[in-house]
């Protein structure tokens, strides 16, 4: 594996890591129903909660690991071959789909979790006796969908850089490394 490789390699993972991390910090300080206060007059009284900054910084840093990893990748297009694709490009287009459909859904769970964690101060209750508050592993599962989405990202692009006719994860192709 080139060092260029495995420079990316690193950098995506962090992103991924760090995304995984503020995601399942999200879910832990996320606002619960126990901590809504309700008052006299039918309203919500929400607390203070970090949960919303980390959802949105865990989905900046999922978007930008997989911006970095494409950017470097390249389109996928492109990089076809004439005639038939053999079995390692078509590992790398499985990985490529499936990264981006794990990133689209954890994307978009971290900021509705973020959005709806955002009930701050007091709020009136509408249709019915209810004070809503984001459900339990609406974060955990966006964290969880951002390491999968990073991991296959990764596993896209190496595929991509192996030479043809190896395994991406060949031992004789990481044995530079160590």
């Amino acid at each position: 594996m080139e060092k260029k490789t495995f420079l990316v390699c690193c950098i995506v993972g962090f992103l991924g890591l760090l995304s995984a991390v503020l995601g399942f910090a999200a879910e832990a300080t996320r606002i619960k129903a126990d901590d809504v206060v309700r008052s006299n007059l039918g309203d919500c009284i929400y607390p203070k909660s970090p949960a919303l900054y980390l959802g949105l910084l865990s989905a900046v840093s999922i978007a930008i690991a997989q911006g970095v990893i494409n950017f470097v990748a390249g389109c996928i297009c492109c990089k076809r071959k004439a005639g038939h694709p053999d079995s390692q490009w078509t590992v790398a287009l499985i990985s490529f789909t499936l990264s981006w459909v794990a990133f689209i859904i954890a994307f978009l769970l971290l900021l509705t979790g973020a959005a709806l964690n955002d009930q701050s101060g007091m709020e009136k209750m509408y249709l019915g006796d209810y004070c809503y508050v984001v459900k339990p592993g609406v974060f955990s599962g966006g964290a969880v969908l951002s390491l999968a989405s990073v991991f296959l990202g990764i596993y896209y692009y190496v595929a991509l850089q192996a030479p043809k006719g190896s395994q991406p994860w060949d031992p004789h192709t990481t044995k530079e490394l160590l």
